[in-house]
């Protein structure tokens, strides 16, 4: 059933269809987006709305997509069907609209994993290259056939050309010749009635013979073909005749051809608008800010389907924040569920599942603004159906009740059309069954309706067609007669949808009613705010609460006489003065309670901030720690280094002082010999490598003070304690003048040593490892051979190997050539040369220490 046609007319749906016409590229578009409606399919809606939200996504990753230079061709593929020859530029429309379609669906085709569903309406679109090609290879971009079009064509123009030429330079002759100069009017050639023919002077015509074609308006020249080109000039007529009838036959096959493909052209065009309608709702979103909201299925009744983001992820809906606390009175009701008074119309049943309260089912409108306000739309935020099924708003007069109305009226609309709306993110509209609006006064003299009678005609509509899946919009309900009796109608009529579980908004400035939402489960009251201060409205919906009309304030505001004013509030009963004083003070309080909320908001994010700060502190900590660590680390290394280059100068002496026992057997030279290499020795063995103090044992780790000197486990450092914390077992430590804090089961406490004023860095001079006599590099990559050999050589020094032999396969070179340029400078080499026959050839090396 098509949505109600008088409420799409009320809330301005009309607008809204002219709005994202304007946005189409084509005339095909364009009538879509005027035909556009409102679907209560919600399959259709959610569908239409994923192409939307592609389509927006399309424009942000290929800012200049387009559907290019599209026109409306259909009716002219439709008169080619019907063998009508259509006229040059209509078959060149018809090229350029089909290339540019074709290049619409090859871009799609290339994007289709990023707009899936946009693809799947081009996806059908017919490439009618062939047809393309024949009109752009025959006619011109401006529509003139050309000489290629067949060789006929291209053979009659040169006839014509040359039959031309001919007939010029005949003339030329005629007009050059003695008496021809005297008898011309003036030396050109002209064409009348498509022959060449020269200008002659009236007095002179005689003496030209041939054919008068033309007098001028003096009557002063004759145009005159001569007698001697009449018979080109009758060639040149069937010539260019013939060259007409070419024509025509070429224009005839294109549009018979173009004919033959309307059925496709005409789903091409109508596949193309649905295109470009996807992108003018997205042209339209981007200009107003716009969002596809989540969709709510009231078919479904199932909270947990009913939620649909159109990524296809389903969640729970959030409880929109409309910058206030909702009181107490909001939500003590059962928890919002509606418990009617009297069953329901056995026709109307709501679904399972989809009874008031369920959050699944809910209306959420997060920042929302009415769409044909523009820029002076302020915000509104509102919910429906998740706590309360009926929402009876309040408030002054100008104040935005009705804009309110409007603008969730208008928005469900356009959400059920596939446009997207001006609102916030995670905004949620249900897919209702219809939307009826009772908006506005139009009583009709010549039905001697009067506005109560039109309200009232409204409403019975509603009654009558309404069910749980519809929306109901009520501005004024029950005003424009008595206001007792229209009080209690209006109360009457919202528990009538309240028993029929019809989600309701509507307007009113009955206490009455004010009253009845306040005691009536399912019910809810909000209010826009007055400014008692200024006397203006702040348009801010403020929900749990009734509004006052401030009628006399307004009145006051908008200039009536102030003694009148007066009056009036001297005859306003004491009662409604109480009611009012006390809407005041619950405002008051309301606003007190906001601002506490703002203040503890701010102080939750500022104990957040706070905690971060303190987490990075400490990751940073951390990072300094293992910086620390490393950079004891590296210290060790380089010790090693320069104890291994010491040592390894102390040997190469040793072997110089060997040496020269062997060249040199004089007394002498034994004698100096026996002297230094004791010396030497004393070296090597009392050097930089010290003996590492004990380590204490057993329970000692329990007992470290400050001034205790301790060893680092991982890198073998001493160090002395600064300080301890036991709570988070940590110790501090200072080691060669750089202070570090680690973990108690990192370090051992040692014996300090005797007399030393500061600690210092000890080297433990490790007992001979057991080393393999062979190191193989086969496997390794170029950045591991040299620290795996420069490892292997040390180790293999201090185990006394006086050769060792190094695997490097033959391969490419590359590993030989950097084991042999390191063995060449390192300091605990003597010699190294090539594998013999036997120990493996050029693939290793055999090093002597």
């Amino acid at each position: 059933m098509p949505l109600d046609e008088k409420s799409l007319q009320l809330l301005g749906f009309p607008q809204i269809q002219q709005i994202v016409a304007g946005f189409t590229s084509f005339s095909a578009s364009r009538q879509l987006a005027l035909e556009l409606r409102p679907s209560a399919d919600y399959q259709r809606v959610s569908t239409l709305l994923k192409q939307s939200a592609e389509a927006r996504h399309l424009l942000a990753i290929e800012g200049d997509f387009s559907i290019g230079t599209v026109a409306d061709i259909r009716e002219a593929a439709e008169m080619a069907s019907r063998g009508k020859a259509l006229e040059p530029q209509s078959l060149v429309e018809i090229k350029n609209t089909l290339a540019a379609v074709h290049q619409v669906r090859s871009r799609l085709k290339k994007l289709s994993g990023e707009v899936p569903l946009l693809w799947n309406i081009a996806a059908p679109i017919v490439e009618l290259d062939g047809l393309v090609g024949r009109i752009d290879r025959c006619l011109a971009p401006d529509g003139a056939v050309l000489d290629r079009a067949s060789p006929h064509l291209a053979a009659l123009r040169r006839r014509v050309a040359e039959l031309k030429g001919t007939i010029f330079e005949s003339l030329k002759a005629i007009m050059a010749s003695t008496h021809g100069r005297d008898a011309i009017q003036e030396p050109v050639i002209v064409e009348r009635d498509g022959r060449q023919v020269i200008p002659v002077k009236i007095e002179r015509k005689r003496e030209i013979k041939g054919i008068v074609h033309d007098l001028s308006n003096t009557g002063a020249t004759v145009y005159v073909e001569p007698l001697a080109t009449v018979e080109l000039g009758n060639a040149l007529r069937e010539a260019v005749v013939e060259e007409r009838r070419e024509v025509e036959r070429i224009l005839g096959e294109l549009s018979a051809e173009a004919g033959q493909h309307a059925e496709e052209i005409s789903r091409n065009i109508a596949l193309t608008a649905e295109l470009d309608l996807a992108l003018a709702k997205a042209r339209y979103a981007a200009r107003a800010r716009a969002v596809e909201p989540d969709l709510v299925d009231l078919g479904e009744g199932l909270p947990s389907a009913a939620n649909h983001r159109h990524g296809g992820l389903c969640h729970p809906p959030d409880l929109v924040d409309t910058g206030h606390s909702l009181p107490s009175a909001a939500s003590h009701r059962n928890g919002g569920l509606c418990h009617p008074h009297s069953p329901a119309d056995p026709g109307e049943e709501a679904p399972s599942g989809a009874r008031p309260g369920a959050p699944g089912r809910a209306l959420r409108l997060v920042e929302a603004r009415h769409p044909l306000l523009g820029a002076t739309a302020v915000p509104l935020s509102v919910e429906i159906g998740r706590d309360f099924q009926i929402l009876v708003i309040t408030g002054p007069n100008t104040g935005g009740k009705t804009v309110a109305l409007k603008t969730i009226g208008l928005l469900s609309l356009m959400t059920q059309a596939g446009i997207p709306i001006p609102a916030a993110a995670h905004s949620q509209v249900p897919v209702f069954d219809n939307v009826f609006a009772d908006i506005g006064d139009e009583q009709s003299i010549e039905q001697t309706l009067s506005t109560f009678s039109w309200h009232m005609g409204n409403v019975v509509r509603i009654i009558q067609q309404g069910t749980a899946r519809s929306l109901v919009l009520l501005d004024e309900l029950g005003t424009s007669t008595d206001p007792v009796e229209g009080a209690a109608l209006a109360i009457a009529v919202l528990r009538r949808f309240l028993e029929r579980r019809i989600m309701t908004a509507a307007t009113t400035h009955f206490a009455e009613l004010k009253a009845f939402a306040h005691a009536t489960p399912g019910v809810q009251n909000a209010s826009f705010d007055f400014d008692p201060v200024t006397l203006t409205h702040t348009y801010h919906l403020t929900m749990g609460i009734p509004g006052g009309s401030n009628a006399l304030s307004v009145a006051r505001r908008l200039g009536l006489p102030p003694e009148i004013i007066a009056e009036a509030e001297r005859l306003v009963p004491g009662n409604v003065k109480e009611m009012e004083s006390l809407l005041a003070g619950l405002k008051t309080r309301e606003q007190e309670a906001a601002m506490l909320q703002g203040q503890l908001e701010k102080e939750k994010e500022e104990a957040a901030r706070r905690t971060g700060e303190i987490e990075e502190e400490r990751r940073q900590m951390e990072v300094e720690r293992q910086e620390m660590k490393a950079e004891l680390r590296r210290m060790v290394r380089e010790t090693r280094d320069k104890v291994l280059v010491e040592a390894a100068g102390l040997q190469t002496q040793i072997r110089e002082i060997a040496a020269e026992l062997r060249k040199d057997k004089s007394r002498a030279r034994v004698e100096h010999a026996k002297k230094a290499l004791p010396a030497i020795l004393e070296r090597v063995d009392a050097g930089p490598l010290q003996p590492e103090k004990d380590v204490a044992q057993g329970d000692a780790l329990r007992n470290v003070q400050a001034g205790d000197t301790v060893r680092v486990r991982e890198v073998g450092v001493t160090a002395t304690v600064l300080s301890i914390s036991e709570a988070r077992r940590e110790v501090e430590l200072e080691a060669g003048g750089t202070r570090l804090r680690l973990s108690l089961d990192e370090v051992d406490r040692v014996a300090a040593p005797a007399g030393e004023a500061a600690p210092q860095v000890t080297v433990t001079r490790a007992s001979p490892p057991s080393v393999a006599r062979e190191l193989d590099l086969r496997g390794r990559r170029a950045d591991e051979v040299e620290p795996a050999l420069d490892g292997y050589l040390s180790d293999a020094s201090l185990a006394g190997y006086p050769e060792v032999r190094v695997i490097h396969g033959f391969g490419t070179g590359t590993v030989r050539q950097i084991v042999r340029t390191l063995l060449a400078r390192h300091p605990l080499v003597r010699a190294f040369r090539p594998g013999q026959r036997g120990e493996g050839g050029d693939g290793v090396t055999i090093v002597q220490l």
